[in-house]
């Protein structure tokens, strides 16, 4: 009798491990997987947003841009094809909030050093005053890796129509003239396909945990 008994407790435990593996199986197969949001015009605060595409609602992307890095390297949307980057604007005099925001992309460049998949572009909005030796002083101060960290400056109101237009950035309605000044302390993440996935404020620290995390979100798609 005893012998039964044993016996049966062993075959529950086994059945019950089974039975744990085979929920545990379904479980994996059925869970949706994380994706993040594609982000259009009319999705983001519409303060963020440029008058011309408040109201649309699917196909928007990056638009074509040249512009000149730290190097003194015409720098395209060719540059960034097929990879995955962070995006942001800035400008090298700032003493507020840039300091922490390029030590922060400086974070993410190097918790992504080894993956060639993902890079940086950073864009000066004050370009008068950021010329290529200035960013190069800077990207040698700050530790920037030029194969995976672009500083660009170049034509103002080219940077403003993109941190408008594109980005979704800024708030600030300027459009590139003389006295014009853009601020803001949002990263953008951008997929493969140049679509917008995200926002972050780069000055915290907890929002650039969440988007090191989005990354690896972001590139389970193209697996």
């Amino acid at each position: 009798m005893l012998s039964f008994l044993k016996a049966y407790k062993n075959f529950g435990i086994a059945l019950l491990v089974l039975s744990l593996i085979i929920i545990s199986i379904f479980y994996s197969i059925l869970k949706p997987k994380r994706v993040l949001p594609v982000f259009q015009p009319a999705m983001v605060n519409y303060e963020m947003v440029d008058s011309s595409i408040q109201h649309q609602k699917k196909y928007h992307t990056i638009a074509d841009f040249s512009l000149t890095n730290q190097n003194g390297q015409t720098v395209t949307q060719e540059d960034y094809k097929d990879k995955i980057y962070v995006a942001d604007f800035f400008f090298t005099t700032c003493q507020t909030i840039c300091p922490i925001m390029t030590d922060h992309m400086a974070q993410i460049q190097e918790a992504t050093k080894n993956d060639e998949d993902i890079m940086l572009l950073s864009h000066s909005v004050t370009p008068q005053i950021d010329s290529v030796d200035q960013l190069k002083r800077y990207a040698l101060k700050k530790g920037v890796n030029d194969a995976k960290w672009n500083l660009v400056t170049g034509d103002k109101k080219q940077i403003y129509e993109l941190a408008r237009k594109s980005y979704l950035a800024v708030k600030t309605d300027g459009n590139g003239d003389a006295y014009d000044m853009i601020h803001t302390e949002n990263f953008m993440l951008i997929d493969k396909k140049r679509q917008i996935r995200g926002f972050y404020d780069g000055t915290k620290q907890e929002d650039i945990q969440r988007l090191l995390e989005d990354i690896q979100t972001l590139k389970q798609e193209y697996h």
